[in-house]
């Protein structure tokens, strides 16, 4: 498959899945949205062939929300953190029962890290 084909398939699947986005993805979204926290986010995000849940481009921030599908997905996404990272983001990893949990202490997290401190 052609580069521009497979990029195109990616990008009319960010496009899909932002219709349909997870309960704990747009939870985070109504707090994230509107430049709540001094940058603007964006949903579904292509980001050199990766979609990223959100970004903030002005930070060079990309959020992942992790859930269940993600279990079994730990190299390739630490792979795909690393190429992120390596083209000038920095990644931070939430995960969905924690946004569900308590919304607002992962939101200040993110907020630590778009002010530029460490997230762990």
């Amino acid at each position: 498959m052609r580069h521009h084909q497979k990029q195109q398939q990616v990008v009319a699947f960010a496009r899909q899945h932002r219709s349909r986005p997870t309960e704990s993805e747009a939870r985070l979204w109504r707090e994230l949205r509107g430049g709540a926290l001094g940058v603007v986010f964006r949903r579904q995000v292509v980001i050199g062939g990766y979609i990223a849940d959100f970004a903030a481009a002005a930070a060079r921030l990309v959020v992942e929300v992790d859930g269940g599908c993600h279990a079994g997905r730990r190299v390739a996404d630490a792979r795909r953190e690393e190429k992120l990272e390596r083209a000038g983001w920095r990644v931070v990893r939430v995960t969905a029962e924690g946004v569900m949990a308590g919304v607002e202490a992962v939101v200040a997290a993110i907020a630590e890290a778009v002010r530029g401190r460490a997230l762990r």
